[in-house]
């Protein structure tokens, strides 16, 4: 099986991929799970399908169990612009028991072996929504009734059209049916019919060896033949489950083309009477992603007497989803998946399709590769033999083996089972899924082996969901699967082109707040350690080395009078010593000495853990950063939604007493109720109302992902960071286009150590959402931890203008560059940047003390840069251009800088409210004044 045999000798089955590497869809098969009048091993043929496969194309086959074998080998070949399914005989339709046993409603083992679960797991994947159940409300209504997006790929990403052929081009020329694919067409017997003895070829027509019952593989009509008058026969496109389909033209409408399908046997009565029911189903449809139904029609078979029944469709001409996945090839001939964004854009059309039918109480039942066509910008639903009410529990159940949802054989299907099969299809489209058929029929390969689970996980996780054991853990509708796939395939096509693709959640709010903006705290000593000089307070100070003794320095408009600075060097006989500045950067790695506190260092109290190297970091304030998460909206079907819509600007003291008078009791006022306690700071008032929400009697509150959400806000204020990132693992998991899980789980890793991690998911909502300005600061901060200074500065210098933190940004993204940097790096390229982002935020309205502030930060470094003797250098090996280019005003030479740093230190003097601060700034003035003769 998939070794590169045709048929599995055991079995019958085709293998998943044929040797050329080409996609071939298993049997459809017929669930009798209610209908005694199939019994095992009797044929079961299954209503009209919509496609019909391309000129002399044998279509895929149905058959009668889901997952028990068949009885003989099939074959599966190419496609046309419509595809249709032959008739086969069925298999045993008792299941297997492997298919008895995963067919049962049995626990859920969905949940995603995401990176920061497997690391709290010891490196097995963390089933989260096993371990923190999630049951998942729809966002919204069940599934729009509306005609479809209009265009395919969601405006996110351009799929290749496909243009519309000419209809003529896929007319059989010899339309016969191969002889492998004749058999008794009678529901109780299916044995083979019309097969060659010797070299005798098998007749066309006859009657059934076994129980007599006549068969007929002729077409019944001719090319050029009316049909009520109205529908003139062009010529046959293939032959489907229920008989011929042939190519017409409606002369009555504009010589339109259609499609003509007849029933394979008039005798036969379940297959007349699933004709009819496809009628009674489909002539009401009007969608512009589903194949339209026109009319049925009977016509008189002058051959027999007989009246043949028709229905009469659209032609829908192009590619289906199955011949496109077949045209790309590798290099080396092998089949190559589709772009994962091309099938998710194939993936949102189809649940756009299956919403419609479900908002009419109508199942698909069997989507699959061969059940679409893209047909210019738009995909079509074109096999709808499968489809049923949702209320029918008698009539046969169609589906295909690898796609069909594991309970379909014991509790029949659903809008759950309808969306099982999108999320198969999506996997067969996206990567070489061998043994979607037996081996993986209702599971997902380990991730570790798919590259496309690796890059993109939360497409992963979105499939996961979508094909859950437990179907009540799956998507609630076709709307909220497109939804979340929607926010898959934004993520996707953000990563991919370098740019954001935002969009307006519909389960969280915006992020509320920004905390830990500021990175890397200001400077508190003096601009530069290699550069100052000690002064004495109280003595004459000299103006310059060896400067006129009594002449007074000036102190700047802001100096205090009395006071004498000493800008030149002098100990106790008047001259201090001065540290060699070649010394002072071979003793000191950078500039540590800046970056530590009295308490311990730059890794002591106060000071998050840096790189070797790098700043000190604030740490994060957890308590903060958790209450600055998006916070879910309100469930609009609460009863108290409007009541707590009016509570939204008060404060968590009358939030509390508010919800005292609400009109009753439900989730959404409990859930507000814990959140007001943790924004006051009442930890074990927020723990008392979770644990109260989770044990209430009569209610499933616990396990709702809202529940869920505020379990992981008051873990993680708790201090429990462990427990926090399990909650919102599992938020992740059951919504895997939204941000915020995203967001929080950053958080979480972050806390936790775990650095990788929290860079990979901070990375994928700032891709995605520039809207979340938080995950811009938290990737700065991991990749500054990490050592990767290059990277933090991007990601601060990709904060839009348009943010209010653009200015935080930029403040950060320079000090990001320069603190704690070794005199010996390269510094010139990222001081002339430094200065470039310090003279653009005085243009774009910075104040003058924050400026100044900033360039003592850039003159300082620039100082010690020159002072270390190495300012020559460059990255290359080469040495700088001749020439002192300016910096903030000041040339690239230790003269030109200690005018600038002096200058920029009398002006804080002058902005100073305090006079020892005042005077602290002055005395730095004077440290780094140059030596003058006045």
């Amino acid at each position: 099986m998939g070794g590169g045999e045709l048929y599995c000798d055991i079995c019958g089955l085709p293998p998943v991929v044929s040797p050329d590497g080409l996609l071939s869809a298993p049997p459809t098969a017929v669930t009798n799970r209610t209908c005694a009048s199939v019994m095992p091993g009797g044929p079961a043929w299954s209503p009209l399908t919509a496609a019909t496969h391309a000129a002399g194309s044998p279509p895929t086959e149905r058959s009668a169990s889901p997952l028990s074998s068949p009885s003989s080998p099939s074959s599966h070949c190419p496609p046309s612009p419509h595809s249709s399914n032959s008739s086969r005989p069925p298999r045993s339709s008792h299941p297997s028991p492997r298919s008895s046993s995963a067919s049962r409603s049995s626990p859920s083992r969905r949940s995603v072996s995401g990176r920061l679960s497997r690391s709290l797991s010891g490196g097995e994947p963390t089933r989260g929504m096993a371990s923190v159940p999630v049951s998942v409300r729809s966002a919204g209504s069940g599934s729009g009734a509306g005609s479809g997006r209009g265009r395919l790929g969601a405006g996110l990403v351009t799929v290749p059209e496909v243009p519309r052929p000419d209809p003529r081009t896929a007319v059989l020329e010899n339309p016969e049916v191969p002889e492998r694919k004749r058999f008794c067409s009678r529901g109780e017997c299916g044995a083979p019919v019309g097969r060659s003895r010797g070299e005798r070829p098998g007749r066309t027509e006859g009657f059934c060896a076994k129980c007599g019952h006549p068969y007929s593989f002729v077409p019944k009509l001719r090319p050029g033949d009316l049909v009520h008058g109205q529908y003139e026969v062009v010529g046959c496109l293939a032959h489907g489950g229920l008989g011929w389909i042939y190519l017409a033209t409606d002369r009555a409408v504009s010589d339109r083309w259609v499609v003509l399908k007849g029933l394979l046997d008039t005798g036969d009565e379940e297959a007349l009477a699933a004709a009819v029911s496809e009628r009674r189903f489909l002539a009401e449809i009007e969608h512009s992603n589903i194949v339209r139904i026109y009319n049925f029609v009977e016509h008189l078979d002058p051959s027999t007497g007989s009246l043949d029944g028709y229905i009469v469709m659209e032609y829908v001409g192009g590619t289906s989803l199955k011949d496109i996945a077949n045209g790309r090839r590798t290099p080396q001939g092998r089949r190559d998946p589709l772009p994962v964004e091309q099938a998710c854009a194939y993936g949102i059309e189809a649940l756009e399709a299956l919403g419609h039918l479900h908002s009419r109480n109508l199942l698909y039942c069997d989507f699959k590769v061969d059940n679409a066509i893209q047909q210019d910008d738009r995909l079509k639903l074109i096999d709808m033999g499968a489809v049923r009410r949702r209320d029918d529990h008698e009539s046969p159940i169609y589906g295909t083996i690898g796609y069909q949802a594991p309970e379909v054989a014991e509790l029949g299907p659903s809008v759950a089972s309808d969306l099982y099969t999108v999320a198969r299809t999506l996997a067969v489209l996206t990567f070489d899924f061998q043994g979607y058929t037996n081996v993986f029929a209702d599971s997902l390969p380990d991730p570790d082996n798919i590259e496309v689970f690796r890059t993109y996980e939360s497409f992963y996780r979105l499939l996961v969901r979508a094909t859950d054991p437990d179907r009540a853990r799956r998507f609630a509708s076709a709307e909220e699967m497109a939804e979340q796939l929607t926010g898959v395939l934004r993520e996707v096509v953000a990563l991919q082109t370098g740019e954001q693709r935002p969009s307006l959640s519909v389960l969280f709010g915006p992020e509320l707040r920004v905390v830990d903006t500021e990175l890397v705290a200001a400077e508190q000593g003096d601009g530069s350690l290699l550069g100052a000089r000690t002064v004495h307070r109280g003595r004459r100070a000299r103006a310059g080395s060896g400067g006129v003794t009594g002449q007074r320095a000036r102190a700047g408009s802001g100096g205090v009078t009395g006071q004498r600075a000493r800008a030149g060097s002098g100990g106790v006989t008047g001259r201090s010593v001065a540290l060699e500045p070649t010394a002072a950067a071979a003793a000191l790695p950078g500039r540590a000495a800046y970056e530590s506190e009295a308490a311990g260092g730059p890794d002591g109290p106060g000071r998050a853990a840096a790189a070797p190297g790098g700043p000190a970091l604030r740490p994060l304030d957890t308590g903060a950063a958790a209450l600055t998460l998006p916070a879910p909206r309100v469930d609009p079907a609460d009863p108290n939604a409007g009541f707590l819509a009016g509570l939204m600007s008060a404060g968590p003291g009358e939030v509390i007493a508010a919800l005292r008078s609400a009109p009753a009791d439900s989730l959404e006022t409990r859930l507000r109720a814990l959140r007001a306690h943790l924004e006051t700071g009442e930890a074990g008032a927020a723990r008392e109302a979770l644990q109260a929400i989770e044990s209430q009697p009569g209610e499933e509150w616990g396990a709702d992902w809202r529940v869920v959400w505020n379990h992981g806000l008051v873990s993680l204020t708790a201090g429990d960071h462990e427990s926090a990132a399990l909650s919102f693992d599992a938020v992740y998991d059951a919504f895997p286009g939204e941000a915020a899980p995203k967001l929080a789980l950053a958080v979480c890793a972050e806390l936790l150590g775990q650095l990788d991690n929290a860079t990979e998911y901070y990375r994928l909502v700032w891709a995605t959402d520039h809207s979340y300005v938080s995950a811009a600061f938290g990737l700065a901060r991991v990749r500054l931890a990490t050592g990767d200074r290059p990277g933090a500065v991007e990601a601060l210098e990709s904060v839009p203008e348009s943010s209010i933190h653009y200015t935080a940004a930029r403040i950060a993204a320079v000090r990001a560059r320069l603190r704690r940097r070794s005199p010996h790096d390269p510094l010139l390229p990222d001081l002339r940047a430094a200065a470039e982002e310090v003279e653009a935020l005085a243009d774009f309205g910075l104040d003058a003390e924050r400026r100044e502030h900033l360039t003592t930060e850039v003159l300082g470094s620039a100082l010690d840069w020159v002072l270390s003797g190495c300012h020559g250098a460059r990255p290359d090996g080469g040495h700088a251009p001749q020439g002192r280019p300016a910096l903030l005003g000041s040339t690239l030479d230790e003269r030109g800088l200690r005018f600038g740093l002096e200058r920029s230190y009398r002006l804080l003097a002058r902005l100073a409210e305090r006079g020892d601060e005042r005077i602290e700034l002055v005395e730095r003035a004077n440290r780094f004044r140059p030596r003058t003769w006045v």
